[in-house]
């Protein structure tokens, strides 16, 4: 917890308390997932700071309801994304409004965001494009904003749900009464995310299919995995078929997935991805090797340097961050054994020194091969990952709103 009191300041939660690029900035998906762990504390500063959080991002909203993807309040400096926008930005806003509103029952905060919550609402209704219910995410529009995947992604469209659960509850308190429109929005994107992003051996394809030729593709497309899974996306130009962790474990986290399907993957994880000496999630596997046909479209998806070699970074590298959210999904699951194995290398990893340093540096990630720390140090959310996670073994569920572990 010290590490996030570290991360604050007068205007909210900062990525990372340092002066190195614009990590020192009140980001919105930093932010939100920091705001997660400080509602789990409930230390009265903490809370505090998540509020604080949420309101200078509203603050600068922009016109057509986009919330910022970081803010500089002291140099006056706004960012709504890089070559993309962030879609994950206004989601992660809308959650972390929901989870702060229901952890501490505050209706003033509720009314006086209203109106920056309902224009996200409405801004992300008209990135689903076609109308047809699934957010359209371009390259590097959310947070793997230096990884080839765009379009139909998973990631983004579980978040999308709970931000929509989100706005139900706001509406159902303030109105007294269930919005049938949004429940109807929430039950036909659940089953769009079953229906598109799973793929087993069945003849046809689903009333849900988005498109019947795409998902026909994307049953090709399953073949080129290793074991069952969630597709991580999908486009015009076709499916994914990489796993991707933060994606699997939250459709599971959020009530997409059954009890069949978390088993699969939880097998997939244990058998082929996890090191015992090091049991923790890489954001994506299988790792895209030079001589992959995806090692080109990789080399031009950064902003500054290229970071993505094999087993670094979002190419295999091992994130606490997610980890932490996986030991939520065990630990409310009742897996509290694998839940502990896996607590247990989140806790090594940020204890871990970075070069000469003292311990405890909370990487941003380890190498997949080496398990050297690697990426920005001290790292707000690699501490808020082991407060989710410490938390979730003393049976408090990280999302209060809309599944059935709140």
């Amino acid at each position: 917890m010290g590490l996030l009191k570290r991360c604050v300041t007068e205007y909210g939660f900062v990525a990372a308390p340092i002066d190195r690029d614009n990590y020192r900035r009140i980001w919105a998906r930093d932010g939100g997932i920091l705001s997660l762990a400080a509602l789990l504390t409930g230390d009265p500063d903490l809370v505090e700071t998540t509020r604080r959080t949420l309101e200078t991002l509203a603050e600068q909203q922009g016109a057509h309801g986009e919330i910022p993807s970081n803010v500089d309040p002291t140099a006056h400096r706004v960012s709504y994304g890089g070559t993309a926008g962030r879609v994950d930005a206004d989601l992660w806003f809308l959650v972390a409004c929901g989870e702060y509103w229901k952890a501490t029952g505050d209706d003033d905060f509720l009314l006086r965001m209203l109106p920056a919550i309902e224009k996200v609402g409405f801004l992300l209704g008209a990135w689903e494009f076609n109308t047809r219910g699934l957010l359209w995410v371009p390259a590097t529009g959310d947070w793997a904003d230096e990884y080839v995947h765009q379009g139909y992604v998973l990631y983004d469209q579980v978040l999308y749900l709970q931000a929509q659960r989100c706005l139900g509850a706001f509406h159902a308190h303030l109105h007294g009464s269930v919005d049938h429109g949004l429940e109807e929005k929430s039950s036909r994107l659940r089953h769009l995310i079953r229906a598109n992003f799973w793929f087993t051996d069945d003849d046809g394809p689903p009333g849900d299919a988005y498109h019947e030729t795409m998902w026909k593709q994307g049953q090709r497309a399953a073949e080129e995995r290793h074991a069952s899974y969630w597709m991580p996306y999908f486009s015009p130009m076709g499916y994914g078929y990489r796993f991707d962790a933060f994606a699997n474990v939250l459709v599971s986290l959020l009530d997409v997935a059954d009890d069949s399907q978390r088993a699969e993957v939880d097998t997939y994880i244990q058998t082929e991805l996890v090191d015992p000496e090091m049991p923790l999630l890489p954001a994506f596997h299988p790792v895209i090797e030079p001589l992959d046909r995806a090692w080109e479209e990789l080399q031009t998806m950064f902003s500054y340097t290229f970071r993505n070699q094999p087993f670094a970074y979002q190419n295999g590298g091992l994130w606490p961050l997610i980890t932490g959210f996986y030991v939520a999904d065990l630990a409310g699951r009742g897996r509290s054994d694998q839940a502990q194995k896996l607590l247990a290398g989140l806790d090594a990893a940020n204890a871990l020194p970075y070069d000469d340093a003292d311990a405890w540096s909370f990487p941003e990630y380890l190498d997949g091969k080496t398990f050297t720390p690697g990426g920005v140090h001290p790292q707000g959310w690699s501490a808020a990952a082991a407060v989710i996670g410490h938390h979730a073994m003393l049976g408090q569920p990280v999302f209060r709103i809309g599944t059935h572990r709140s």
